[in-house]
């Protein structure tokens, strides 16, 4: 008679562990299926509808473009849009580094970006289109309006500064005179100096960073413009950012329309700083201020008459409120 071996009975907990096996890689297989979809939906859908979006917006910019011709300054059209303005929370971490840099210091580091005024974070939808200047506002642009030179550092082609707020103001309201007798405006459009949203919206470019791109091809500031010991530079020498704007990190601050004042948080809609204040804003930081403070949420603020060797503007051409 043959022997027989009969095959162990499976246990509960075999069983079990099968069954479980079985689950998690159908659970797997589901999970990398669902991955793959999303890919293939942002490869295949949403990447082509940014980039067509881009192009389009691209070919309006381009079809929009101004120029004031005789003094050769080009302004960028830039259309309406939503975007997040400001500077989220700084983590504890970041924050006890910096202030402990300060008391080691035993004076306030202007480099430290703390951001204590760039929060809360506002989402702000901006809902006309307006024009900003390629540039800073040249010297041979400024003097072509107003017949003087203010600036320290000399130069067609550099950035005006020493310029205070107010003159700022002046030369736009005769540019405006000048362009609209000419019949060169658009209805309802004025030149003005940007607000902060327009100006922080046109910065970022799209962009969420502390800057619009790699800070040392687009900027000059601090670190590569010699120090205590710098100067401001031509402008458009720096790469511009994705809208075709140049010098938005660095060269010169630039002075905002809006006078100083808190953000509300939420969402807005075509916001303006409060209506009288002590102080105006500037952006975009200077070639003598360190990376932290050339960011595209970083503020400073001057009183109205206040002018320095590198505080200049940018022109906005902007619908008349």
């Amino acid at each position: 008679m043959s022997e027989e071996t009969a095959a162990p009975p499976t246990s509960d907990a075999a069983l079990a562990a099968a069954r479980a096996r079985r689950f998690w890689l159908r659970a797997l297989a589901v999970v990398v299926l669902v991955v793959l979809g999303l890919v293939g939906w942002h490869y295949g859908v949403e990447l082509p509808a940014e980039r067509r979006t881009a192009a389009e917006l691209a070919a309006k910019r381009a079809q929009n473009a101004r120029t004031i011709p005789d003094l050769k300054l080009d302004l960028v059209w830039i259309a309406p849009g939503t975007f997040r303005m400001g500077t989220p929370a700084q983590s504890p971490i970041v924050r006890w580094f910096y202030e402990t840099r300060e008391k080691l210091a035993h004076t306030p580091d202007p480099g430290s970006g703390s951001g204590d005024d760039e929060r809360p974070v506002t989402w702000v939808t901006l809902t006309q289109p307006f024009w900003l200047g390629r540039t800073e506002v040249t010297q041979a642009q400024w003097t072509a309006v107003m017949g003087n030179n203010p600036s320290v550092f000399k130069g067609e082609n550099l950035p005006v500064e020493s310029v205070a707020w107010e003159d700022a103001m002046e030369f736009c309201r005769k540019l405006t005179e000048r362009e609209r007798a000419a019949g060169r405006l658009p209805v309802g459009y004025g030149y003005t100096l940007p607000t902060e949203a327009q100006w922080e919206y046109a910065c970022r470019a799209g962009t969420t960073g502390e800057y619009a791109g790699d800070l040392n091809a687009m900027a000059w500031y601090y670190g590569n413009s010699g120090g205590s010991y710098g100067t401001p530079h031509p402008v458009g020498t720096k790469q511009a950012n994705a809208w075709g704007l140049a010098d938005m990190h660095g060269n010169v601050w630039e002075w905002c329309l809006d006078w100083y004042g808190g953000y509300r948080g939420g969402e807005v809609t075509n916001p303006r700083g409060p209506a009288s204040g002590s102080y105006h804003v500037g952006r975009g930081g200077s070639w003598a201020f360190s990376a932290d403070r050339v960011g595209s949420a970083d503020r400073g603020i001057w009183s109205p008459g206040n002018s320095t060797s590198d505080t200049g503007f940018r022109l906005a051409l902007s619908a008349v409120r």
